[in-house]
Order: C-alpha cells, then structure tokens, then sequence
C-alpha cells in the first residue's frame, strides 16, 4: 500500500470540505427566509428515516469515552478518533470488548425515543433540556444544567479539532492543522447562514456517506487482508474477560448520561414529527451504529490475528496498521469519511451551542445577526484550545463523571411523583455526586491524591481492578444519596422554621404551574405560539 500522494490527499480533502460547503450554502439559500426561531431549531418537522440519518451520523461521532495513546497521554476521541478509540478496545478486551463497546455506544441513543416523548408533553414548544429543566426547576438549575451543556459541547468540539489532526497525520503524513482552519472555516459559514436546519440537513447527507465508506473499507479489508489462524487462540482475544464484563456497565452509563448534556441530540429527538419518527429513526440510528461501530472495532483483533498489531504495542494504531496492507484507494475512501465525520459532529455542536445559548441566556430576544456572530465566534477558541488538547482535554473525563453524578437526580423530575424536588436539590446532589467519587477514592486506596486524581481517571479507562467500575457507581449512586440528604436537610429546615415561628409546612404541596419569569411564555405554550403572539400584539 501506501500513503496517496500528498497531492491526492490534499484534493480529496479539499474537494469534500467544497462539496458541503457548496451544500450548505445551496441549502441555505433555499432557506433564507425563515425565522429566527426556525434558525434555532426545527422542532416536528422531520420524519423517520431523515431523524435517523442525523443520528446516524452524530451518534458514531460522540460514542467514545476516551482512551489512552501510547506515550500514556490521555486522548479523549470524538468523530474521526472511532478509528483510535474502537480499535484499541478490540486489542485490549477482544471480541467480547469490541461487541461490549459498540452496542453501549448505540444502545443509549433509544433513551431519546423514551426521555423526549415525556418532556414534549410537559413543554410542548421545548427543543431543548434545559428548557424542561427551567419549568421544571427553576431559573438557577437550568443554568446550573446550560453551563454543563455548553462546557460539555465546547469540549466535544475541542477533542473533535484535536482527533482531526491526528488522523488525518496518520492518514496522510500532512499537517493536520490547515485542515482544523478550512473545516472550522467552512462549517461557521454554512451553520451560521442556515442554523440548525442546515446542519440537520447536511448531516443527512453525511449519515448515508458514512455508511457507505464504512462498507466499502470494511470488504476491502476482509478482502486483502490475511489472517494467520494459529494467531487466533494464543491471542486470548476470543475469551470473556473481567475487563470486558465491567465495561458493558461502566461504557454504557458513562456514555447514556453523557449523551444526556448534548443539546445536538435533543434537538434531532425533537426534530421529528411524532414520537413514532422518534422511535423509529433511533431505533434504525442504533442498529446501524452497532453494525458501523463492530466492524470498526473489528479491526483491532483482526490486526492482531493478522500479524500487523503485536502486545506492548498502542492499540488505537490497528486500524492504520491495518490500512498500511490495503490499496491506498482504500486510504482515499478513509480520507473523506473522516472529514464527513468530523464536519457532521462539528456543526452539530455548532449549531447546538448557539441554540443553547441564544435560549437559555437571551430567551431568544437576541437578534439573528448576533446569533450569527455567535457561531463565528465559539469556533475561534475551540481552535486554539485544541491546539493545546493533549494537556486541557484531560478535563474532559471530570464532565462524563459529572454527567453521571447530575443526571440522575435531574431525570427524576420527569417522574411527577418527585413532584417535591427543587433546583438546589438536584444541584447538591450533582456536586455531592462528584464528591463521592472522591469519597470511593479514598476508601479504595487510603489515598487522598490517588483519590483526586481517579476524579480524572489518569490511569484510563480500561484499568485492571475495581477502580473505574466504582467510579461510575459511584457518581449516580452517591449523587442520589446526596439528593435526599439535601432533600432531608431542606425540609427538616422549614420544619423546623415552622415549629419555632410558625406558619404552614408546605415542602409536599404540589407545586403550580409557573409561569416564565418575563411572563411571555407560559407552560405548554410552543415557542411558535409565543412568536405570532408577540407579533400580534
């Protein structure tokens, strides 16, 4: 095989970068007259087999947790870093580990087909969490919950710049960062002319070329690619390990509530027309992911059946390794699913941060033009952080925990028998959650530094003892025992305020229906509605 020229490499890149730019722009014309709500989100206008598609390709793109390169580095890979993070499971923890990941990557997203239903009937006209949470909560838990939203994304957009850099070295031998500068270029100018439909759009597109690359590369491999059969047993590859059993749970929670802060996936859920859509554009969305992410993973024992990827070596390179016994078309066909990847989880993020923000902090009062300015200028920074990635991204792992520690308590209020819940409850416990893990720490290495630094997970995920599998036990189990700590403490104090100076105990009253704290919007009523309405008016 070989690299394709640099010359070849360069026009594919390039070439796909015009082709969604041309796209996004076309699109965006077409479009040109919505509103700015419409800017914003696309709320029950898509059907199955589009929501799919979006999922499709935003859910192979956000699914990793992270992993660890060979210099002992932590990595924490989006998008184009699948061809890392999914190899190097299946060298780790085999068969069983590779099955274990994909299906804990595509499994969480059918949460939407049951979560966004229940939070649609409560803010018909949300398309967004914090939405709900604000309803639900009050004003300082939806902020409390937009900060993590929006860190979380802008940290996905950072990691997504950084994975783009390295595979496209490792892929191309180019410089990766001209390529971060033209893609970041590219996206802002169609999400920012477009907003989230056109990323919704585009995104359809870049769903079916996924695939399709996939496929393409995955029969070329299994037609070129030689495997050594007495390599097959001495591996251990095709045995049940602990690791592989401790992954189903500590894989499938860390990524089911980390998907849970991404506005990108609550818009697509809320995106489609009824909740039979929803259901079944997820339910497509995660066969397909299951299937595109096993073979990806595949790669990592085939490379070590095939002689190409031997033990002590970093395992996230068996897939390039792989690569390095194939034609280089085939590296040409990789070239332009890693830019289709990388541009679909990109403005993807875009776009939901912008909506995120313009809702959460300007109540979408913000004129359209500075919503635009906005796109433009959370990319600048994401830029310049990743260029730095190797030590800033090691936060990264502390926002999957929290998603862990926060969640839970937050998802409860959908339950209207957790009607006596409040904001600085759910806000306690995420904080409690995090301190739990600490607390687990402590207990588990009578170490107050080894404790702080698993908060981070600095020995990675893929540890050969208890200590990650008690961290994402820790973090939602002691997240909900912080919450009735803090729901006993709040109530034992009114109580107690009651017994001394009187006045009614009303901690269990069912709370009314409130109305938005600028009296423009009340409950149920859809954002469309209050548009016309102020119009009218």
């Amino acid at each position: 095989m070989g690299m394709p020229p640099q010359s070849a490499s360069n026009g594919l890149i390039y070439t796909t970068y015009a082709i969604f730019l041309i796209i996004g722009l076309s699109l965006a014309w077409r479009y040109r007259g919505q509103s700015k709500l419409e800017f914003i989100h696309s709320n029950r206008t898509q059907t199955a087999i589009p929501v799919a598609l979006n999922f499709i390709a935003s859910g192979e793109c956000c699914a990793s947790l992270g992993g660890k390169d060979g210099s002992g580095k932590h990595w924490y890979p989006m998008g184009s870093a699948i061809l890392f993070s999914y190899p190097e499971i299946g060298t780790i923890a085999g068969v069983q580990g590779a099955i274990t990941y994909a299906a804990c990557s595509a499994l969480p997203l059918m949460s939407f087909a049951i979560l966004a239903p229940m939070v649609r009937k409560k803010v018909p006209g949300g398309f967004i969490l914090t939405m709900w949470v604000k309803e639900r909560y009050g004003p300082y838990a939806a902020l409390y919950l937009s900060f993590l939203s929006v860190a979380t994304m802008f940290l996905y957009m950072v990691a997504e710049l950084s994975s783009l850099q390295q595979v496209i070295s490792a892929l191309t031998g180019l410089d990766g960062l001209p390529v971060v500068v033209v893609e970041v270029v590219v996206t802002s100018i169609y999400t920012s002319l477009g907003g989230f439909r056109i990323s919704f759009l585009t995104d359809n597109i870049q769903g079916v070329l996924i695939a399709i690359l996939i496929t393409i590369c995955s029969i070329a491999i299994g037609t070129s690619v030689e495997i050594d059969r007495s390599k097959i047993g001495p591996s251990g590859l095709t045995q049940d390990t602990l690791l592989g059993y401790q992954l189903i749970y500590i894989l499938f929670s860390g990524i089911l509530f980390s998907f849970m802060f991404l506005s990108s996936f609550w818009m697509r859920a809320f995106a489609s027309k009824t909740d039979k859509d929803l259901w079944i554009g997820v339910s497509i969305a995660a066969v397909v992911i299951f299937i595109v992410l096993l073979l990806v993973s595949s790669t990592g024992f085939i490379a070590a059946w095939a002689g190409v990827w031997e033990p002590g070596m970093y395992g996230g390179l068996a897939f390039f390794l792989l690569l390095a016994e194939l034609p280089s078309w085939v590296v040409g066909f990789t070239i332009v699913m890693v830019v289709a990847l990388s541009c679909a989880i990109f403005d993807s993020q875009q776009s939901a941060m912008v909506s995120t923000i313009s809702n959460d902090l300007f109540k979408n009062k913000l004129s359209l033009l500075w919503v635009r300015i906005i796109v433009l200028l959370v990319s600048i920074p994401a830029i310049v952080v990743a260029l730095k990635s190797p030590s800033i991204l090691r936060i990264f792992l502390i926002s999957n925990i929290f998603s862990c520690a926060a969640m839970p308590s937050i998802l409860l209020g959908l339950w209207d028998t957790m009607y006596f819940l409040r904001g600085v409850d759910i806000i306690l416990a995420g904080i409690g959650g995090l301190f739990s893990v600490f607390l687990f720490g402590c207990a588990y290495y009578g170490d107050a530094k080894k404790a702080a630094d698993l908060i981070i997970l600095t020995s990675g995920l893929y540890a050969n003892d208890w200590s990650v599998f008690g961290v994402f036990v820790a973090a939602p189990v002691g997240s909900l025992i912080f919450l009735a700590l803090a729901v006993a403490c709040r109530m034992g104090g009114v109580w107690v305020r009651c017994r001394i100076w009187g006045g009614r105990f009303d901690c269990l009253d069912k709370p009314l229906p409130r109305e938005d704290d600028d009296g423009d919007e009340t409950p149920g009523e859809s954002l469309e509605d209050v548009e016309r309405r102020k119009v009218a008016s």
